[in-house]
């Protein structure tokens, strides 16, 4: 029977050209090679895995072989080759300084480096995790590395370049090793396979190549697990049940219940992950990574750096096309304050939880059909109203904004106009852009507007720029051009319109709560503020600041209605007292009150 050799040995490169993701340095070897410039001290440096020690054992063969190829390559037919290949060549010696690390094991070394090769022109001295040196024995090997012999060449690896000493860096030529790329390694992967007659399946090795993090020697070992495992076939659903991989179908399903704004059914696919034995944690990151795939996916230009297979990449690329931007943006910002959050959280479930809720929220304004169906309805002139009255994207909202930062959603509310709005717009639209023209030039309301602009409504001082709000009546198509509604109202109608919304928040409790528990407080004739306890608090009326706003302007008839969110102190938020505590205050009012208390001997129930 044949001795099993695992794959990372069986394929471990013998020459430049076969290091995989490294061309960069294996040319700049190559080149040293071929126009005899070679340093006497080299220190390569990267994560694990990616061929350091690897293009350290090439290098010291090339350099001593007798007869190099046409390309700086070693012949493996030379004595020098040979003998090296059958691991008994005397010109390259190979240190673990991990196990061998202390002042005696260098000065043993120091004492070997001067005793010249016996075939070839070099000894390679190969000091594998280098940072394992002690100080003392770092500090007795400066002199030797600075001005060794001309026969010797030192190389040194680690994966903790931080750890050496500076002195010992500034006499080594440094070479960096890169993480070696998915494509990369799924191609080695496929090229193996195919040497060993093993069936594929392209997500399968990206799944692998993903799992090894960017070290080839990782992905080799894994490869032998999942072809022990799959006797041979490699197919995607058995990669991910041998290396407990979480599916990208529940990622997509999740999406989809995100989108559909369906909180029960985000839940549901929660707990089945979570029964599945997967830490909550590694659910939120990778639904932060699936949602920033899905943005990378909406560019043709930067789907590329999604590296996936082909069958699923066209997946990412057909759900992106349903998510906004804005959404998208949302989303990932949630999903990484879960993230930071999570491992200081008591209730981590419960957290998880509000953050899917949270998720299934932003899915009312976030769809882009919805949105390309509302633009659509829009004619010429009223494009050219939305031009015209639009700020600047670094002008601020003054919509709903909280002391700390604008509330999200509020920008650009545009009503459907009527059909005999819409027929008088389309009669003269040349006349109606020269009449915007003069009424953006003068200071004053014009009195006398042309019949074609009568029935929209539209206020001066949105045409100024001073709203980003077109209103137009639903019903009466002759009113004359106003500033728009502003019916004054007082803090009691505010709060019973505060109220009446909240009263038909039906399947958004938490919101219900919210809003139940604080309420507004006029500042002046269109500005309300609300103060909250807590940070969730703010952001459930931030994120649903232009519903609330927009159903208390239309129930009270006024346009200028703004809100202000802020957190206030523990002093500033009342608490429900208890009847001894209201018989307390009571008294301080009215110290008689006690003196009847105890005159006839009453007693709190």
């Amino acid at each position: 029977m044949d001795k099993y050799i695992v794959s990372a040995r069986k394929y471990r490169p013998s020459t430049f050209q076969s290091v995989v993701g490294q061309e960069a340095l294996t040319t700049t070897l190559k080149n040293a090679i071929a126009s005899n410039k070679l340093a006497h001290a080299y220190l390569f440096c990267g994560p694990r895995g990616v061929g350091k020690t690897t293009c350290a054992r090439i290098f010291a063969k090339t350099i001593n072989c007798f007869h190099r190829t046409a390309d700086n390559e070693a012949c493996n037919e030379c004595e020098s080759c040979v003998a090296f290949n059958e691991q008994r060549s005397y010109n390259i010696h190979e240190l673990d300084a991990a196990s061998n690390n202390s002042v005696d094991d260098i000065r043993q070394l120091i004492d070997q480096v001067r005793i010249p090769p016996q075939i070839g022109k070099y000894n390679v001295y190969i000091i594998d995790e280098v940072h394992m040196l002690s100080t003392a024995a770092f500090n007795s090997f400066l002199k030797t590395l600075e001005e060794p012999p001309a026969h010797a060449i030192f190389i040194l690896a680690t994966t903790e370049k931080h750890k050496i000493i500076p002195t010992i860096l500034s006499r080594c030529q440094v070479y960096d090793f890169n993480r070696i790329t998915i494509a990369d390694i799924v191609s080695q992967l496929q090229y193996i396979a195919d040497r060993e007659g093993v069936n594929t399946e392209p997500e399968a090795l990206n799944v692998i190549a993903q799992k090894a993090d960017g070290g080839m020697r990782d992905a080799l070992s894994i490869f032998d697990q999942v072809v022990s495992y799959t006797s041979g076939n490699i197919t995607y659903r058995a990669v991910i049940e041998n290396l407990n991989v979480l599916d990208y179908e529940y990622y997509f399903r999740l999406t989809d219940a995100i989108l559909s704004g369906s909180v029960v059914d985000c839940l549901l696919i929660l707990n089945d992950i979570l029964n599945h034995g997967f830490e909550g944690q590694y659910v939120i990151t990778g639904i932060t990574s699936h949602f920033r795939d899905l943005l990378v996916c909406k560019d043709a230009q930067t789907a590329k750096l999604f590296e996936v297979g082909a069958s699923i990449r066209d997946r990412y690329i057909e759900t992106a096309k349903r998510c906004s931007n804005e959404f998208l943006y949302q989303a990932i910002e949630i999903a990484n304050d879960c993230d930071l959050n999570y491992r200081l959280s008591k209730n981590k479930r419960l957290m998880l939880e509000l953050a899917f809720i949270r998720l299934c929220q932003l899915s009312d304004n976030s769809d882009p059909v919805c949105l390309k169906q509302k633009k659509n309805t829009l004619n010429p002139v009223e494009t050219s109203l939305q031009t015209l009255t639009s700020k600047p994207k670094n002008s601020s909202n003054p919509i709903a904004q909280s002391p700390s930062k604008v509330s999200k959603g509020t920008e650009n509310v545009l009503h459907e106009p009527d059909s005999a709005t819409t027929e008088s717009y389309q009669s003269d639209s040349s006349q109606d852009e020269a009449n915007l023209r003069t009424t953006r030039s003068s200071k004053e309301p014009v009195k006398n507007a042309s019949s074609s602009l009568e029935g929209i409504g539209v206020s001066i001082s949105s045409l100024r720029g001073k709203k980003n709000t077109i209103e137009t009546p639903a019903t009466d198509s002759t009113v004359s051009m106003k500033t728009g509604r502003s019916d004054q109202y007082s803090e009691k109608e505010l709060i019973d319109a505060w109220n009446a919304f909240s009263a038909g928040l039906k399947a958004e409790k938490l919101l219900q709560n919210a809003m139940n528990l604080y309420k507004p407080r006029m500042l002046n004739e269109s500005l309300f503020e609300v103060k909250v306890s807590t940070e969730i608090s703010k952001q459930f009326l931030e994120d649903n600041s232009l519903r609330i706003l927009t159903f208390l302007r239309e129930k009270l008839g006024n346009d200028d209605i703004t809100m202000t969110l802020s957190i206030a102190e523990t002093s500033d938020i009342k608490k429900p007292l208890s009847q001894r505590e209201i018989f307390d205050a009571m008294v301080d009012e009215n110290p008689a009150l006690q003196k009847l208390s105890d005159e006839f001997g009453l007693e709190l129930s």
